[in-house]
């Protein structure tokens, strides 16, 4: 069997890496009572802790199907990490806000992350860690603006 090409290979690392970093947080992350995709979302939230957002625009930014990013948001909601209140221009339509109490619980999980990843580079120099920052930069935000030209295209191959 041939090796498959290398981009695929470097997709696939950061595949396992995620895998591996995600057991690691969600146990680091049980002492908080706070679960993997609660701080994915706060963590989401925190970039503009002041910016309202519904649950439309957090399940795009994310990808993930609105139905799960709205039984998350229920929890953060019960919790008391984020708030809920109602649109002005559509009464259907929740907008949601980060709570002081948000903002606290994500600084607290990134406090009990932050040991499991410095171990991970540890031995690391500083110009290693921002060179390897600055390439998987590049990655993600090619895949962040490439998000939505694949749905695009296929539809224009079905039309």
């Amino acid at each position: 069997m041939t090796e498959p090409p290398l981009a695929f290979r470097i997709v696939n690392w950061i595949a396992i890496i995620d895998q591996l970093a995600s057991t690691e947080a969600n146990r680091a992350l049980r002492p908080l009572g706070l679960q993997l995709p609660q701080f994915v979302m706060l963590n989401h939230f925190s970039h503009r802790p002041d910016e309202a957002k519904t649950v439309t625009s957090v399940a795009r930014a994310l990808q993930q199907p609105q139905p799960g990013v709205t039984k998350t948001v229920q929890k953060l909601v019960a919790k008391g990490w984020l708030r809920e209140r109602s649109s002005e221009g559509d009464g259907r339509s929740k907008l949601l806000v980060l709570t002081p109490a948000g903002v606290a619980k994500h600084r607290a999980a990134v406090v009990a992350l932050s040991p499991g990843v410095e171990r991970a580079f540890a031995g690391w120099s500083q110009d290693d860690r921002r060179t390897l920052f600055a390439l998987l930069d590049r990655v993600k935000v090619w895949f962040d603006q490439d998000r939505d030209r694949a749905p695009r295209q296929a539809a224009r191959r079905q039309s």
